[in-house]
């Protein structure tokens, strides 16, 4: 994948870099793609849904593009979960996790709609303790709209504030005290 000369850089950031395969294998994405571990696409909690983006792993210098389409990762530390075939084509398949830069670029006539933000919480290995965490937001956020959901690696839930900006979001974030040790906040893109 090439990205178009008339593409223009919205963001630079150095991170962990990850891949994911199997478990997410004919599943939706974000995007409402069916994932597939052979295309070059890639999860970020931040950039939009259809942005191309350069990943170079800072460990060998090689290099991926890709789009894209799905939402993650969601494990502390990490920025970009790449899809297996863009993981081999990054090297850092067999790696696993690798340091990289994540430059992302917006094609020409790329629209980004106004960024709608959402605190994301997970993984619950019991569902029963997504829903009391539910029930608990709810009342701290009464005109939140709050959600629990079962993901491919455990039990999630997703507060969006009446008004999703970035800011607000993150404040939300910052505050929250989840009292299971296995699950974490993360400040996620909706679209």
């Amino acid at each position: 994948m090439v990205i178009p000369a008339e593409s223009r850089l919205v963001a630079t950031e150095v991170g962990l870099g990850s891949w994911y395969g199997q478990l997410y294998v004919n599943r939706k994405s974000a995007d409402g793609s069916v994932y597939d571990g052979r295309s070059l696409t890639a999860a970020s909690r931040t950039l939009p849904l259809g942005a191309l983006a350069r990943v170079t792993n800072l460990v060998n210098g090689q290099v991926a593009v890709v789009r894209i389409n799905d939402r993650g990762p969601f494990v502390p530390g990490r920025i970009i979960d790449l899809s297996e075939a863009a993981a081999k084509a990054a090297g850092l398949y067999r790696l696993g996790v690798a340091k990289v830069r994540v430059e992302a670029y917006l094609p020409h006539g790329f629209v980004d709609v106004s960024p709608r933000w959402c605190v994301q919480v997970g993984a619950f290995d019991r569902p029963e303790d997504a829903d009391d965490l539910k029930e608990f937001l709810q009342m701290q956020y009464p005109r939140a709209k709050v959600i629990s959901f079962q993901g491919p690696t455990g039990s999630w839930v997703r507060l969006t504030l009446p008004s999703p900006d970035e800011v607000a979001t993150t404040k939300v974030v910052a505050q929250m005290h989840i009292p299971e040790p296995e699950a974490v906040a993360y400040l996620t893109r909706t679209n």
